[in-house]
């Protein structure tokens, strides 16, 4: 990787190693473009001008609304914090429940070893590392959770290597087997929350499981190997990141980083025409990986010998958790490309709209729109797959519009479009937008929240398709390490409507450090600052539950911000509070609660040398939080 270490990059950071994307805007067209925009912030230069923008609500900023906001938090929101431990308010408690390596079933040999990072053999039959998006079932009367494992960290998984490198095939089907999905029943006793480890309900889903692929692009020439001649069937999931939940009770893991899994044995140079015809750059797939080396070991992930492979990768996956035998369905009518999550909703005339962000600098919103209608109780095939993809624009007179993506407006086959979702959203002009992570819409209005969590790739680059990223409406600063949150009301209370009007929720930032844009949306203090917002989720009192994974190292333009944390948000004041804060190094990724309410689920992903883990490999965990006096949370 050019002296780099690949285990020290990020996603973004290794693409654009690999891809890297011609600096063509000039930072005065692009502060001149900004201030000349009518309604919102002014650029970079005249941050008191954003009254539009953030709408009336936010902007009053009343004492009454404070006090009226404080009286929805039903907490004394905390400081930020640098150490090594979770902290949440007086009155709350948190406990490990499950952390990587822990058994999920009885009988497991092998159980977790900080020397070894634990055994190839047990690798399948424990909670996986990295969790991320999680969501709750209760089915007959148990609790369920399925929970995410977005990626490894392989130095601390491969202990016994070269700084994580994998050394042969076992080495790398550990790695494929920690990562995936776990489903595991919960209760909760004495001692707190634990793992139902003979629960029939329990299973894991790695990169080996067998997948079904559904929907117009099945069966297409693009998704056939030798292997699978047919088109229609995979092996595994990977690099799952956020999630969602179905009204019929499944629940949707979406694949992110998945380009980082698959090389080739060829050299570059003999590379290049395939990656030419199958759309590599785009999606970031290189020759080497990102170190996991899978391609050397396991010929799937070697594009020279399976061109298509990658193909098969990128989608959202739905997963029965209370059928141990079903299996897992990849959906191609929702679009290929870096899911973050998936944000299910209904339409008034029962039509199922999903809501997707693309996690990459200047990528896109879409959402698809079923041409089924759902009703409980009701079929459900075809609802995730016969239906329209659309694409987000929005305009700077906070408008926006929902471009379809079809082979007229594209001049792509269907199948082609679903298969480079991206390729299709250029050709119809979407707009980029700051790294679109978790979305999630708020049960008590029509209305929708998606986190831009950073992009200091604004206003300075184009994207990996050549579009150009200038300062715009809801991505209103150039080279934003901080990030914003932007939500928009469809028009006529309709989630399928193609058109809506949009504002911004808050702009993270610093007010001790900045004086301007960069100092953040009048919502943000000194008492709750933070850094690029990613995970989200609206608790059924509609208070929106905002989680970080930004820089922590508490300098300079993130001085006093500490650690990653958890705050809340009131939709109809703006007032935000911290309430959780992580250890040193870790996200504070996925949230949902317990059937009664009274447990809030929080993942703690890669945590520090710090975290109390009782031993020496710090391992991601989730953890329970409650009130002391077992009172509702949320």
């Amino acid at each position: 990787m050019k002296d780099i270490d690949p285990v020290k990059l990020s996603a973004d950071d290794w693409d654009e190693l690999n891809f890297p994307r011609p600096e063509t805007c000039e930072f005065d067209r692009v502060v001149e473009a900004a201030i000349s925009r009518r309604g919102f912030l002014g650029g970079v230069l005249a941050f008191g001008s954003g009254a539009a923008a953030m709408g009336t609500g936010l902007l009053s900023g009343t004492s009454a609304q404070a006090q009226a906001a404080a009286s929805r938090f039903p907490f004394t929101p905390i400081p930020a914090q640098t150490d090594g431990t979770v902290h949440v308010p007086e009155g709350y408690e948190w406990k490990v429940m499950v952390r990587w390596g822990d058994p999920i079933f009885d009988g497991v040999e092998g159980a977790f070893d900080h020397e070894t990072g634990g055994t190839t053999e047990a690798s399948d039959k424990v909670f996986g590392e990295n969790t991320d998006g999680m969501e709750s079932f209760l089915y007959q009367g148990r609790q369920l959770l399925a929970i995410n494992h977005e990626y490894t960290n392989r130095d601390v998984n491969l202990p016994h290597t070269d700084g994580g490198t994998p050394g042969g095939a076992d080495d790398v089907l550990k790695l494929q087997n920690l990562q995936g999905i776990s489903v595991i029943e919960v209760a909760e006793g004495p001692e707190g929350w634990r793992v139902v480890t003979d629960s029939p309900f329990n299973r894991r889903i790695t990169h080996n499981t067998p997948m079904q692929i559904v929907g117009p692009a099945a069966g297409h020439d693009l998704l056939k190997t030798e292997a699978d001649p047919t088109g229609t069937q995979s092996l595994g999931t990977m690099n799952n990141c956020g999630s969602g939940k179905t009204p019929w009770g499944t629940y949707l893991t979406c694949e992110e980083n998945f380009n980082g899994y698959f090389g080739s044995t060829e050299t570059a140079q003999d590379q290049k025409p395939i990656q030419a015809a199958e759309g590599y750059a785009r999606y970031g797939i290189g020759t080497d990986g990102w170190g996991y080396d899978y391609h050397k070991w396991d010929a799937r992930f070697d594009t020279s010998v399976n061109p298509n492979e990658p193909h098969r990768a990128g989608w959202v996956v739905e997963i029965d958790p209370t059928d141990l035998a079903s299996t897992p369905v990849k959906h191609t009518g929702l679009g290929r490309f870096k899911h973050e999550n998936a944000e299910v909703v209904l339409a008034p005339d029962g039509r199922v709209v999903v809501y997707m962000g693309d996690d990459e600098r200047g990528e896109f919103l879409y959402k698809f729109v079923s041409n089924g209608t759902w009703a409980p109780g009701g079929p459900t095939e075809g609802l995730l797959d016969d239906g329209t993809l659309f694409v987000a624009k929005f305009n700077d007179d906070q408008t926006g519009e929902w471009l379809p993506l079809t082979p007229e407006t594209t001049g792509m086959e269907l199948a082609e479009i679903l298969i480079f979702a991206r390729k299709a959203g250029s050709a119809v002009g979407a707009t980029t937008m700051d790294r679109p992570e978790w979305i999630s819409a708020n049960p008590h209005a029509i209305e929708v929240y998606c986190c831009l969590t950073n992009n200091r790739n604004r206003g300075v680059k184009p994207n990996a398709g050549g579009d150009e990223t200038p300062v715009n409406g809801p991505n209103p600063r150039e080279v934003n390490h901080y990030g914003q949150i932007v939500r928009w009301r469809p028009h006529d209370d309709d989630h399928a409507a193609t058109t809506f009007d949009w504002d911004l929720y808050v702009m993270a930032g610093n007010p001790t450090v900045h004086d301007d844009a960069y100092a953040g949306s009048p919502n943000i203090t000194p008492g709750n600052m933070f850094n690029s917002p990613d995970g989200m989720a609206f608790d059924e009192n509609g208070l929106v539950w905002i989680q970080t994974d930004g820089d922590d190292d508490n300098e300079g333009d993130f001085a006093g911000m500490g650690n990653n944390q958890m705050l809340v948000g009131d939709p109809v004041t703006g007032e935000i509070a911290r309430f959780l804060t992580g250890p040193k190094g870790c996200e504070v990724t996925g949230l949902c609660w317990s059937s009664d309410r009274r447990t809030m689920f929080v993942g703690i992903q890669h945590p520090g040398g710090d975290w109390p883990d009782g031993g020496a490999l710090p391992r991601s965990a989730v953890i329970a939080v409650k009130r002391e006096d077992n009172g509702i949370i949320g």
